[in-house]
Formats: C-alpha cells, structure tokens, sequence
C-alpha cells in the first residue's frame, strides 16, 4: 500500500510592503527586520513622541481611511450608526441601501409602522430595540431640533437609542468636530495591542486616551484603526 501523505496548509504569504506598513504600527506579530528594528525604536508606553510616531505611521499606512457606513447626510449616519450595534458595516450598508429609499428623512421614520420597520432591519439584529431607538430618535430631532441632527454632545445625546460613541461617530464624520475618542472594539484591541493602555473597561481606556490629547486627531485615526486590525485580524 502507499502512504498518503497529510497535506498541510500552506501559510499565507503577505507582501513586503504591506508586511512592512503594518509592522511599522504594532509591537508583536511577524515582522520584517527593518520595521521590527523601528518598532522597538519606537520603546512602549505612551511617551508623547512614541505617540505622535505610531499616529504618524497610522496615517501613512491608511491615507484614505473614511467611515464604511454609507451615508449622504448626518441624519442617515445617525441611523446607520445605531443599526452597526452588534452587526458588521457590510450588513448595515446591505439593509439601508432599500431602507433609506422608502423613510428618506427623520419625518418618515417617525412614522413608520413599527412591525413593518422592524422586519426591515431584521438583519441588523436586536431589531425591536432599534427600531425603539430610530423611531426615538428621529421624533427627537423633529420636535426638539428642527429636523435636523444636533451638533453638540449635550444635544445629541438627548436622543433615544445615542449614546457617546454614536454621537462620536456623527459629530466627527459628519460635522468634522472632534470632541472625543470612539472607544469601540477596534480601538480597544489597537490601544492595548501598542500599548497605550492596560485597561480593559472602555470609560477608563477613554480617560487614558483622552489625557493623551488625542480628541483633535482621532476622526480619521478612528476609522485607520478599523481598517488596520481587519488587515491583521489573522496575525
């Protein structure tokens, strides 16, 4: 009888330049020499100029990093953004590609018919809850703001289903005001990935972001971290 040889998988190649892009910002994984040389340079901590160095490789690595929920304005940022909570942006892009077309405003979702908005977003997951929140939402925007969505943290967050980090997310991406740091599952593994914090619990991880004066530049670097755990999440 032959032996059948066991097949094994063979390891994914990746390029030299993308390896090399990646490995400039991280501190553990497969590098090339060069940029491993340049990762220790670069020490741990939160040093101001070790800082400014892995924010600096973040923009070279990502230059046109932008958010991923497809939107045409602050209002359907808002919805999509409270749509992503526990469902991927692909899935949320999917759903309000139609959604958007039969509720184009805050009135229409005011309105809708809660069984029938619910089906509609199903796939998002926890629907019946959102669904409360956009429904919510979108009557607050109508009779405390004139149909439009708010542009300052103590007015957005007056509204059903929004809290800090959605009202990160519109007022950076569709207002371009910085006035805080998205704590969310991508910049919690990046921070402590590079060592900028030890702590676990979002609120904490905030405060130690926030003393680092990162709020001036996070809008885009919110998004750059997305991208650059997506590209590693195999590492």
């Amino acid at each position: 009888m032959k032996r059948v040889k066991k097949k094994t998988a063979k390891p994914v190649k990746r390029r030299a330049s993308e390896e090399g892009k990646l490995a400039f910002i991280g501190t553990t994984g497969a590098k090339p020499a060069k940029a491993a040389k340049v990762a220790r340079a670069l020490g741990r901590g939160t040093d101001p100029k070790r800082v400014a160095a892995i924010l600096a490789k973040l923009d070279e690595a990502y230059p046109t990093a932008t958010c991923e929920l497809k939107h045409e304005n602050a209002f359907q940022l808002l919805i999509s953004t409270i749509l992503s909570a526990q469902c991927t942006d692909v899935r949320v892009n999917q759903v309000t590609a139609t959604l958007y077309k039969k509720y184009p405003n805050a009135e229409a979702f005011a309105h809708a018919n809660p069984s029938e908005l619910e089906q509609e977003i199903r796939p998002t997951g926890f629907f019946r809850n959102k669904t409360k929140s956009i429904m919510g939402a979108s009557k607050g925007i109508i009779e405390n703001f004139g149909g439009q969505v708010p542009k300052t943290m103590e007015e957005i967050l007056t509204l059903p289903g929004v809290a800090r980090k959605t009202a990160n997310v519109v007022l950076g991406t569709a207002y371009g005001i910085a006035v805080g740091v998205v704590v969310d599952t991508h910049v919690i593994r990046l921070s402590r990935r590079l060592d900028l914090t030890k702590h676990e619990d979002p609120k904490k991880m905030l405060r130690r972001l926030r003393r680092m004066r990162l709020e001036r530049r996070c809008i885009i670097r919110d998004f750059a971290t997305g991208w650059y755990l997506r590209t590693i999440r195999d590492w």
